[in-house]
């Protein structure tokens, strides 16, 4: 079976659906591909613990959480607009304290479902179970009714990166764009924990959050929220210097980031009495995880109250390398910016415009991620859209 539509949307996640949405308008033939069963799996898991949508923050601030090819795509498309869109879906919105934006329900099922519907009643179709096989003449799709053949005006490909391939972002359409000649660098975990060889001792702490402390990678400080894992560290904590630790960037927790060096000696100068070295350290430190994690990775154990200061301000994190792309929050590598012309479009493929995590960009969770892939995909729709708009040469 062949197709002929005006645009040809690859992908139903937020940078995909955000492009179909920026290329909708009246008589014109939108048609969205999605390879899994149902769209947007990755953003609905995203959004089972609190949809952080956005971030409250000043452009100039936001924009420096992001590197690689996404540069300029917040360009008209930062966290007030992405704060305008969603409450114009109907979705009630509140900023939390450390300045990151839900919906008041949490959930992301709602603005999906609203979405999808503002989506369908603007003409946008959207089929299901369709994997994109090739692409030359044409882009040929295996789909339940058998092979399909879809020759679009234009297409933006939004098919994620290679993080949680269950959810459908396995990066398969890699060598469908090598072969075409869009050179691609290798994906690479990002917003990802790490591996950690505990001793037997760190099992009772395994589940436990880690709070009120800092990690020092390079220029980079988090004073998130993380995790004790039985495979390493894990959460939000982790997440916003995982990329400099990946990177070579050595990671330094600091337990007590409120003290400074002199006060912190002087409670390690307290007498010990006869309680144990992990009972004293609980003591001081006021919370038995932070005291475990001391005797974790403190060793040789230091003599006097300075050491035990210096040790409990600049505590070496013994990581065994990053958890895989498997268990990744997102992806870095991708398509590179030398094979992007202006908004987004593929230089060896002229007329395909491409969005989200198949860019070679990466930004932490918070908010940053999520407006990433929005904004990229309505940049790619835009320039999709004008090249529709443009007469044949």
């Amino acid at each position: 079976m062949s197709l002929a539509v005006d645009a040809l949307v690859v992908g139903a996640g937020p940078a995909g659906l955000m492009a179909a949405e920026t290329l909708m308008a009246p008589g014109r033939r939108v048609l969205v591909a999605e390879a899994m069963p149902s769209p947007a799996r990755k953003f609905l898991m995203a959004g089972k613990s609190g949809l952080n949508l956005t971030r409250d923050e000043p452009a100039p601030a936001f924009r420096t959480a992001f590197s690689g090819s996404a540069a300029g795509v917040l360009d008209g498309f930062g966290p007030d607009q992405v704060r305008a869109w969603a409450e114009g879906l109907g979705i009630a919105l509140f900023t939390g304290s450390t300045g990151r934006v839900f919906p008041v329900g949490m959930k992301a099922s709602p603005l999906l479902r609203a979405w999808l519907a503002r989506l369908e009643a603007g003409g946008v179709v959207l089929n299901r179970r369709w994997r994109l096989k090739a692409i030359g003449d044409g882009f040929r799709f295996a789909t339940p009714e058998g092979p399909v053949l879809v020759r679009p005006r234009v297409a933006v490909l939004a098919m994620g990166g290679a993080s949680w391939p269950r959810l459908g972002s396995d990066g398969a359409w890699r060598g469908l764009l090598e072969a075409a000649g869009v050179p691609v660098a290798p994906f690479r975990p990002a917003n990802m924990g790490f591996r950690v060889d505990w001793s037997p001792a760190m099992a009772r702490h395994f589940g436990a959050a880690v709070k009120g402390v800092a990690i020092r990678a390079g220029a980079q400080v988090s004073r998130g929220e993380w995790v004790i894992a039985r495979a390493g560290i894990e959460g939000g904590g982790v997440y916003a210097v995982a990329a400099a630790i990946r990177d070579g960037a050595e990671p330094l927790l600091d337990l007590a980031p409120d003290l400074d060096l002199a006060a912190l000696a002087r409670r390690f100068a307290r007498p010990r009495g006869r309680l144990s070295v992990g009972n004293w350290l609980r003591r001081v430190l006021g919370d038995p995880v932070r005291a475990a994690l001391l005797m974790e990775w403190g060793r040789p154990q230091p003599q006097d109250a300075p050491g035990w200061a210096a040790r409990t301000k600049a505590l070496p994190m013994q990581l065994a390398g990053p958890m895989g792309l498997d268990r990744a929050i997102s992806s870095a590598g991708g398509v590179i910016a030398d094979a992007l012309g202006p908004g987004l479009e593929l230089k060896a493929l002229p007329g395909v415009f491409v969005a989200g995590e198949m860019l070679d960009w990466e930004a932490p969770t918070g908010g940053y991620l999520l407006t990433g892939c929005l904004a990229s995909g309505r940049r790619a729709g835009l320039a999709a859209a004008a090249r529709l708009q443009t007469p044949p040469a």
